[in-house]
């Protein structure tokens, strides 16, 4: 995720710097946002190819079409059986069956040790339209599936947002953490993951004073992570929660631009395993502003 962040937040910086300056200029930096938001989601290999996830058990997994496999193919994709997922010792290695052609990196392979996303970089495997790579969740592994034909991605509408405005980019207060806090971010999964908190936005909507706890996805991030809920959750947006960024402040103030905030992907799939508010970060007001819900998506 890392990564990813860095190359969008190089775009969205691209994009801020061509608008013109004033109001006009927010509306068509905020729109040209929200059309490069929609455009990852759609991307390949983004949240809308991902089309299945498969928890490994110790000892061998098959994957491949064939409905005993304990990876199951879309129908049509591979074949029956095309090799078998080795989990044990926390490693899980990958054993291709001959004559089958899967690839990592452009690269033939056969047999192969795999990194799961926890190492920054997972190595993915390519067969046919799909992917295939690991994922590590306190504990446990699974295979993260994509189909670049998955009919979620083929009946992508768009997203609904509420209207931009400049009320909606807040100037907060942040007072830093000293020494940065670790506070606990549940997920999906029902597991809870220690992440690092390195102070507080305090700001004010409706003139009520509100607080938001941000941590952050690696010791040298750039950007707060907010992971929040508000009380158009269940309603307007995403019921889980919604996700924001704000560039790491090297003063006193911040900006939370909520016409940012957008739904996590478990918005979109039910194979993602999403990180969720802590409660101190469950504010009881309304943000109408962001990313807006269409209701089950999966």
């Amino acid at each position: 995720m890392h990564i990813i962040l860095i190359a969008v937040t190089t775009l969205f910086a691209s994009l801020a710097a061509a608008a013109p300056a004033g109001p006009a200029g927010y509306q068509a930096e905020i729109q040209m946002w929200r059309a490069a938001r929609a455009a990852r989601l759609k991307a390949d290999g983004g949240w809308l190819t991902v089309a299945g996830l498969y928890w490994l058990k110790d000892g061998a997994n098959r994957f491949g079409t064939a409905k005993g496999n304990e990876v199951v193919l879309p129908e049509g994709s591979a074949p029956a059986l095309a090799g078998v997922f080795e989990l044990g010792g926390g490693k899980t290695t990958v054993r291709v069956e001959p004559g089958v052609s899967v690839t990592a990196k452009g690269a033939p392979v056969t047999t192969a040790e795999l990194r799961p996303d926890t190492s920054g970089e997972p190595d993915v495997l390519s067969l046919g339209r799909l992917t295939l790579h690991v994922i590590s969740r306190g504990g446990r592994y699974g295979i993260r599936l994509k189909d670049a034909d998955n009919p979620r991605r083929r009946e992508f509408k768009g997203l609904r947002w509420f209207p931009a405005s400049e009320a909606s980019r807040i100037t907060a207060r942040f007072v830093p953490f000293d020494p940065p806090r670790t506070i606990e971010i549940p997920n999906v999964l029902g597991q809870i993951e220690q992440m690092t908190c390195p102070g507080q936005a305090i700001f004010k909507i409706g003139g009520t004073e509100m607080t938001l706890e941000p941590v952050l996805e690696s010791p040298d991030a750039k950007e707060l992570f907010f992971i929040f809920r508000d009380a158009t959750a269940g309603r307007e947006t995403y019921p889980g929660g919604r996700f924001l960024y704000a560039e790491r402040p090297k003063g006193a103030t911040l900006v939370l631009d909520f016409n940012k905030a957008y739904s996590p992907p478990c918005a979109f799939t039910s194979y993602a395993t999403c990180p969720l508010p802590p409660k101190q970060n469950r504010l009881p007001v309304r943000i109408e502003a962001g990313e807006m819900y269409e209701g089950p998506q999966h």
